[in-house]
């Protein structure tokens, strides 16, 4: 009943939150220029993210209140997201060093990791494999490069707000086809709070998400993947299928730059999707593929191992050959001089 009202009513609060703080961003000149680097040509207020956040946030502590969900997970999230916002917000506003955010980043990590318990054992073609402190470490790797790569993938219209809407969706979904519909309220919150950003980052879009935004989405996406992994251990395999379009384009994109010995923490228009964007000379045709490819081909795969066997990380590989093959032919990684 609490999901009944809840859902729009964060969805409403992020829409109506995400309006005043374009106002705010527009009053003050908190403007994203577009420069050589940029994958938009118009002055456009940034930092709507925010709205994403303090939904997402207020939709927890409604949830423990009520006693939904488990105290711990939702300290985990809540925390580790609210530093990663705080981080990004104050990037946003100035400038952290990087290696002050990474720091930062591996804290808020840490945070989630504590409080859920550290990483799963997971299911791999049969076996249950059990990491223990070294699972802590891979886990920690994997949220920052999660909230990192999220940061990387927002860089038009549209494109990081339909990921995380379609993954949390369809998370949603197979949690319900795994017996654990009760799960499903935190995938679907996100939903919401994303939907109403979402309103007016569609292309062409009329608010930036912002880093603050941005690496949220990604750290509280990795989170509920780990979450998952302890009601169901192929329900983490689901998740890497799901976030299977970022995943691929950035660590492709990143590993031919740090072959080509680019310096990976500067602002580049590389990824795959940024060649996509440039080539048809608009932003929506590739924020409607990002859908496409999440509901048609990797939701397909992830129900594939939930309801018919089909092995976790088998079924990743599945999932990630198309979308490789697509990096490749949009030149991810690529220098853009290149011809």
């Amino acid at each position: 009943m609490m999901l009944l009202w809840s859902l729009p009513a964060i969805l409403i609060m992020s829409l109506l939150m995400t309006a005043a703080l374009r106002r705010y961003a527009i009053v003050r000149s908190v403007i994203d220029i577009p420069n050589a680097r940029s994958s938009h040509t118009v002055p456009t207020p940034r930092g709507g993210g925010v709205a994403i956040v303090i939904s997402f946030l207020l939709a927890l502590v409604a949830l423990m209140m009520t006693g939904v969900e488990h105290t711990s997970t939702l300290v985990a999230l809540g925390g580790g997201g609210s530093l990663i916002a705080i981080i990004g917000f104050m990037d946003d506003h100035g400038h952290i060093a990087a290696r002050w955010r990474l720091l930062g980043h591996f804290a808020a990590a840490a945070w989630i990791l504590v409080w859920m318990g550290g990483l799963a054992p997971l299911s791999l073609f049969g076996w249950t494999l059990d990491l223990g402190w070294l699972g802590g470490i891979f886990a920690a790797v994997y949220l920052v490069w999660l909230l990192n790569l999220y940061n990387f993938m927002d860089g038009i219209d549209g494109i990081a707000s339909v990921e995380a809407i379609c993954a949390c969706l369809s998370a949603a979904l197979l949690y319900w086809l795994s017996g654990l519909s009760g799960a499903a309220i935190l995938p679907l919150l996100m939903a919401a709070a994303v939907g109403g950003f979402l309103f007016w980052n569609f292309p062409p879009a009329k608010i930036f998400m912002g880093d603050a935004g941005s690496g949220f989405i990604g750290i509280v996406l990795g989170g509920l993947s780990l979450h998952a992994a302890w009601a169901s251990p192929p329900l983490f395999w689901c998740w890497l299928i799901l976030l299977g379009v970022f995943i691929v384009d950035a660590t492709y994109t990143l590993v031919r730059r740090l072959l080509r010995g680019d310096k990976v923490y500067e602002a580049h228009r590389s990824h795959a999707y940024q060649f996509a964007s440039r080539k048809y000379g608009k932003h929506l045709p590739v924020t409607l593929a990002v859908a496409a490819l999440n509901l048609g081909w990797l939701l397909p795969v992830a129900i594939c191992v939930v309801q018919f066997g089909l092995d976790g990380v088998l079924g990743v590989l599945i999932a990630y050959v198309p979308l490789l093959i697509l990096a490749v032919r949009y030149r991810a990684g690529e220098l853009e001089v290149q011809r």
